[in-house]
């Protein structure tokens, strides 16, 4: 037995290896007055002050336009059109289909270390050439201030593209156990077949990473970015060809929504969704999958990320300012269009004077306006008019509900922009509909609690809403923190003790939640790229098998 334990250990020892690469997360640069990254920022600005950039579909490596022409607006300058787009027609999604599914097999078989340098390589270009423009185009494009568009187009997106590279050189080298007698061993394949990316508005990070993570495991994509981020998707996907991506392994296909669901879960071909936007869209296209289940040659892999109702809780022991300063940023930075964003406080009464003194004083400190002219801008316009309507009729209910109180803001005006001033609510009902759905955008309800019922609380945080995205605990009694953890241990898929709900760091923490807030694959960590390869174990013997009859029958 121990001699065998002996083998078993040293054929382990043959797979371990160095890591394949070493990466960091990439610095955030800080955007001072005279600084070089300041000024070539405010040079990319200027450059598309005005500008319309005209942005085809892509089918087969080659620019297409239809008659379908759409535009994308700035949110906070609604008369600038950033961008001059026409969706896909059915028939152009099915050339798309045809066009990525040619070049599967050759993608596939290329070594993974020849596509993780392309990965690799267009970080680089993120990193320092091209830094400048895709930042401008996310502030313009999509409202975002200095620092939100340099922690999202530059910082996230750049450690999306080395991590998934790292962590795919370094699946590469995990190999199961061989014997003398064999040799054991794992390719990771691509998955048979087309994955469909869908991305959403509010991080350019995430349109480069839906379609970026499984091209780089081997698969060919057909990307549908959102409508109000085709400035800054197209420039990403850009970066990509110019890093040495082949023409035909994204299809870049702007397109209207329910279509392109349509086509693509229709098609036998269609083997993964990686997805990130709302619970009915995904929901959706999640029964559309079932439906056409018969017609596949392979089950879909499903990923989806679908938004949440975060909470932040402060505990009697907690450190208000840290409490009051983590809530205004992951409240109200971006306009609370962020996935995870904070939109429900619950604060024990004995703090509440204290809270409520602090959060209204800085409060007042927040300016909203263009990010693009004013780097002291706080948050700019939500993205856009259907946004803008739906927060307004929010502020509507918030006014006219007997159980809630606007402490502060709630403004809006859409004149210029969709302008929607920062909005502090507090509720007498747990349970009003304003602490239970979403509403992504810059509105913080809080609930009083009394100071002994915090347990309560707790069992009330994690059964209010459907959802299990983020949650922070503010406290610092040690026994409360571990109970929390405890009571809370569903109601978050990411966790923050002391911090804010918002800011996961790829590679630090994973992000994602489950409940109807999506399916969990944790991307930015090393298990979510296994979600798009179809693994193959191989097995090959040495030695010729001379006999079919077993010892044990002589």
């Amino acid at each position: 037995m121990w001699r065998r334990l002996r083998v078993l250990r040293d054929c382990g020892r043959r797979w371990q290896h160095r890591p394949a690469i070493q990466v960091t997360n990439e610095p955030i640069l800080e955007y001072k007055p005279g600084s070089p990254e300041r000024a070539a920022l405010q040079k990319a600005l200027a450059d598309l002050k005005g500008k319309t950039e005209e942005i085809p579909c892509v089918i087969g490596g080659e620019e297409v336009w239809t008659p379908t022409v759409r535009y994308q607006l700035s949110p906070f300058n609604h008369a600038h059109k950033v961008a001059k787009y026409c969706y896909a027609s059915k028939e152009l999604i099915n050339k798309a289909i045809n066009a990525a599914l040619a070049a599967r097999k050759e993608w596939d078989l290329k070594p993974v270390q020849d596509r993780a340098q392309i990965f690799l390589k267009a970080a680089d270009m993120l990193s320092g050439p091209r830094r400048a423009e895709v930042l401008a185009k996310t502030m313009i494009g999509q409202g975002k201030t200095v620092i939100q568009a340099e922690i999202d187009a530059a910082a996230e997106l750049i450690d999306f593209f080395r991590f998934n590279a790292k962590y795919a050189l370094e699946l590469e080298q995990s190999q199961p156990l061989s014997v003398d007698i064999s040799t054991n061993s794992m390719v990771y394949r691509g998955l048979e077949g087309f994955v469909a990316a869908v991305s959403p508005f509010n991080f350019t990070a995430i349109g480069g990473n839906l379609a970026g993570a499984p091209a780089l495991m081997g698969n060919v994509v057909l990307w549908k970015p959102s409508d109000t981020a085709l400035l800054s998707s197209y420039a990403v996907y850009k970066i990509l060809l110019e890093a040495g991506l082949p023409p035909n392994v994204v299809q870049f296909v702007p397109s209207d929504g329910p279509e392109f669901g349509d086509t693509v879960t229709s098609s036998e071909h269609f083997c993964g969704l990686n997805f990130t936007g709302s619970v009915p869209t995904f929901k959706r296209l999640w029964k559309q999958v079932s439906e056409n289940l018969d017609r596949y040659r392979n089950f879909p892999r499903l990923a989806g990320e679908c938004g949440g109702k975060n909470f932040h809780v402060v505990h009697g022991s907690a450190d208000v300012g840290s409490a009051v300063h983590g809530t205004l940023r992951s409240a109200f930075e971006f306009g609370g269009q962020k996935c995870s964003a904070c939109s429900r406080l619950y604060a024990p009464a004995a703090l509440w004077p204290h809270i409520k003194e602090k959060l209204l004083q800085e409060h007042g400190e927040i300016k909203v306006g263009d990010p693009t002219q004013d780097f002291g801008t706080f948050f700019s316009a939500v993205i856009d008019d259907k946004a803008f309507a739906r927060i307004r009729r929010w502020l509507e209910h918030a006014r006219s509900s007997p159980s809630l109180t606007i402490l502060a803001g709630g403004g809006c005006d859409d004149s210029v922009g969709y302008f929607v001033e920062p909005c502090i609510v507090e509720s007498r009902d747990p349970r009003d509909p304003i602490m239970r759905e979403e509403i992504f955008g810059p509105i913080l309800t809080v609930f009083v609690y009394p100071d002994d019922r915090y347990k309560e609380v707790l069992e009330l945080i994690d059964t209010t809403t459907p959802y299990g995205l983020t949650g922070a605990i503010f406290a610092q009694d040690k026994a409360v923190i571990e109970e929390s953890r405890r009571l809370l241990r569903n109601a978050a898929g990411n966790f923050y003790i002391n911090d804010k709900s918002t800011g996961a760091v790829v590679a630090q923490q994973p992000f994602g939640g489950s409940r109807i807030s999506g399916t969990n694959d944790k991307p930015g960590g090393p298990h979510y790229i296994l979600r798009w390869t179809s693994p193959q174990a191989i097995k090959e013997t040495h030695v010729p098998l001379r006999d079919w009859r077993y010892a044990y029958m002589q």
